[in-house]
């Protein structure tokens, strides 16, 4: 007997109509698709034709999609993404707040409909073609610090500087116990006492190959010191008049045998030494008032920036003294420099690989090769930052990123507009003075500090604002980038460390156990060294 199926159910009429169940009433939510043109972030070019994509891929589908555009699906190259604001997206993205800059960017960390579309600073729709800047990031990746794994005591005043050495093995720091001290990494153990000092040590300078190391007083001393021995090389340098408030080396790509050493005084002047003789080479007298900082730059034969409280930047030849800008455009004091090559000019020869130079020769070709991959797209640059609560990048040399070898002079006609510098971009947003800026290791971001008790991130070779980081109660005096350029961390008044993400343009980790306020922080792979007013040396690692 065959089996009978039931019969259907009837619908349920109301006044004629049929009424439909709920749930087949309810729409099926499908993502839209957009048309993505991939563009490359260095030179502006597009990766590939325009392709037509759901929104809601997610990010790790887009980087596997660049890969493939690039040919690198083989061997693939993480990537960060973004999509630069119109206009008109801009203006309507100000708010109340004059002063505060609108956005540039939205960052793409999930997908395109949720960061882009659904966002509500963006004008885009779906009938437009998007345009997705990729940035490539390092292919190593450093884990930030979670935990405080040493406190290391011995200062007995407050922590006022400190500085890993070019390979990440030793820690300096500098205290007004009128002692800078060394530390060893590896084993998070003291390594040596350095006494000499009439007064507070102010900054600490390693030499890029880890030969030397040196100290500025509040005696006005420079002093060199042997970091294997722990001991004095020498009597100390004597010739300013003041404090020494900044040291800078010379380049090892210039000078890798012998590098020359520039320190800047309260006394207005910044004077050049030779190390190996003991002995001034030549001062720079330029400066009306206390030079607050010093950096030597790595075009041509060297540059040498200093910035004073006179409000003025002056750009040297550091090949005899030669003054080439004198800048006017800070309206207070120019209490801090960066140059998007910091980071390749002070580990020299040095990378994460962990190879090291055996000869002079072979440092200076490494350094000089890490120094012209730098520079290769985009010359040397330096932001400054002012009391006066604004920011400038300047681009002085755009087109002498290799070095010179006839050694001609190295003033460009093309940074000057109707005779005068003009600076690429003015940084406005701060409502207090900038107390520090500093680029990443990879020179596309930099970052400035202020006792506004806020962090803003621009764009390293554009100065375009990015976003503020918000978190700190209290004045924010420092600030250090992870080796991989993906995270930034500040040292503030309120006592605490904290950590950013430049993924998300948001707090990462926040550390506390400082006891008073933090004055100097520094980042080398996966480890962080604070100290500060407690006197306590606090290692913070994964």
């Amino acid at each position: 007997m065959a089996t009978l199926l039931p019969p259907p159910k009837r619908v349920k009429l109301t006044h004629g109509t049929a009424q439909i169940p709920e749930k087949l009433a309810e729409p099926v939510e499908v993502a839209p698709t957009i048309v993505v043109q991939f563009v490359n972030e260095d030179d502006g070019q597009p990766l590939g034709p325009a392709v037509s994509l759901p929104a809601d891929l997610a990010r790790e589908g887009l980087e596997g999609l660049v890969n493939n555009l690039k040919g690198s699906a083989d061997d693939p190259v993480p990537f960060a993404f973004h999509v630069p604001l119109p206009s008109p997206a801009q203006a309507k993205a100000t708010d109340e707040q004059s002063t505060k800059p609108a956005p540039t960017r939205l960052a793409v960390t999930t997908n395109i409909l949720a960061d882009v579309l659904k966002n509500p600073l963006n004008t885009y729709t779906t009938e437009d073609v998007l345009a997705i800047h990729c940035t490539p990031q390092s292919i190593f990746r450093v884990r930030p610090a979670t935990r405080c794994s040493s406190t290391l005591t011995g200062h007995s005043s407050p922590i006022l500087c400190a500085s890993f050495s070019p390979t990440g093995r030793l820690m300096a720091t500098g205290s007004g116990d009128m002692t800078c001290r060394l530390w060893n990494l590896d084993s998070e153990t003291p390594w040596a006492t350095l006494a000499g000092h009439k007064g507070w040590v102010l900054c600490v300078e390693w030499e890029a190959r880890e030969r030397v190391l040196a100290t500025g007083g509040h005696d006005g001393h420079v002093r060199l010191w042997d970091p294997v021995k722990g001991v004095a090389i020498g009597d100390a340098m004597k010739g300013h008049t003041k404090w020494i408030t900044s040291l800078a080396w010379e380049p090892i790509h210039i000078n890798p045998k012998s590098p020359r050493l520039a320190s800047s005084s309260k006394d207005g002047t910044v004077r050049v030494w030779d190390p190996t003789n003991r002995r001034m080479e030549y001062a720079l007298s330029g400066h009306t008032a206390a030079v607050n900082v010093v950096r030597w730059g790595g075009v041509g034969k060297g540059v040498l920036y200093t910035a004073g409280s006179d409000r003025i930047i002056r750009v040297w030849d550091a090949d005899g003294g030669k003054l080439l800008y004198t800048l006017k455009d800070h309206a207070h004091w120019v209490t801090t420099l960066a140059l998007s090559t910091d980071f390749v000019l002070r580990t020299g020869p040095f990378d994460h690989t962990g190879k090291k130079p055996s000869s002079d020769e072979e440092a200076q070709a490494m350094a000089l090769a890490r120094y012209t991959e730098m520079t290769k797209s985009h010359p040397e640059v330096m932001i400054s930052g002012s009391d006066d609560h604004t920011l400038f990048l300047w681009n002085l040399f755009p087109s002498t990123r290799d070095s010179t070898s006839d050694g001609s002079s190295m003033t460009n006609e093309s940074a000057k507009v109707n005779g005068k510098v003009k600076p690429v971009a003015r940084l406005l947003g701060h409502q207090s003075q900038v107390s520090h800026v500093a680029f990443s290791p990879d020179g596309r971001w930099a970052a400035s500090a202020g006792f506004d008790r806020s962090i803003r991130i621009w764009e390293g070779r554009t100065g375009k604002y990015v976003s503020t980081l918000r978190g700190h109660i209290a004045p924010v005096y420092r600030l250090t980038w992870s080796i991989d350029s993906r995270y930034l961390v500040s040292a503030s008044k309120d006592s605490t460390l904290k950590i950013w993400s430049l993924k998300t343009n948001k707090m990462h980790t926040d550390l506390p156990g400082h006891t008073d306020e933090v004055y100097c922080v520094d980042f080398v792979a996966d480890k962080i060294v604070s100290g500060g007013r407690d006197g306590a040396v606090k290692i913070w690692r994964h």
